[in-house]
This record gives C-alpha cells, sequence and structure tokens, in this order.
C-alpha cells in the first residue's frame, strides 16, 4: 500500500523535526563555519518556516495548535542549547523562529486560498 499525499507531507514533517532538532544540538564544531550571525537568524527563521508549512499542510485541521507548539518547540531547542554547554540559547534566535513561522503560515494561507475553489 502507498502512503498518500498528507501522510508524505506528515513523514517529511516529523523527518525535519528531527533534523532540525539535531542540527540545533550537536557541537558547532561539527555544523560548517558560517560567516556572519545574520545568516545564523536567517537559518532559525527558514528552518522554522519550513516547518510551520510542512506542519500546517499535514495537520491543517489544527492550525492555532501547529503555529504554538512550533514557537513551544523552538523555546525549548533555545533552552535545551543553553543546557548543552556547548551551544548558546538566545532569545534572538527564538524570535527568529517566530517569524520563520509566521512567514510559513503565510506562505499556508496563500497555498490555502489559490487551492480552495472559489464559488
Amino acid at each position: 500500500m502507498r502512503p498518500t499525499g498528507i501522510q508524505l507531507i506528515r513523514i517529511a514533517f516529523w523527518c525535519s523535526v528531527i533534523v532540525l532538532a539535531v542540527a540545533s544540538l550537536v557541537p558547532v564544531d561539527l555544523l560548517p563555519q558560517q560567516a556572519a550571525s545574520i545568516w545564523d537568524k536567517g537559518q532559525h527563521a527558514f528552518g522554522f518556516g519550513w516547518l510551520a508549512l510542512l506542519g500546517l499542510l499535514a495537520y491543517s485541521h489544527k492550525p492555532w495548535t501547529m503555529v504554538i507548539a512550533l514557537l513551544a518547540y523552538g523555546g525549548v531547542i533555545e533552552l535545551l542549547q543553553a543546557a548543552t554547554g556547548w551551544r548558546y540559547g538566545e532569545w534572538l534566535d527564538f524570535l527568529a523562529d517566530g517569524i520563520g513561522v509566521v512567514i510559513g503560515a503565510a506562505i499556508w494561507l496563500v497555498v490555502r486560498r489559490l487551492s480552495t475553489p472559489q464559488t
């Protein structure tokens, strides 16, 4: 039995959640070097925008739950980073996560509106 489109989106979402967590918590030495800290914020925004878009596509019946869960996830990652001893939890990273969630949700709204037949 082949997975449906929604099942594939859910698999992509949960794989992305895991990859983002691992990339956020491994020692910085294991990651590619960054030229500027602004790119770090862009990575946060892009990662959480991606999670928001996939999450809202996968679980569109509870959009506010997904948005709140992703914001909480971003906060938990920042707290875990602060506890590692080799990473730093930062408020600006959490803000970038939130901006990413808002952008991903906005894209989801546009996709939803374009894919809904007009009466």
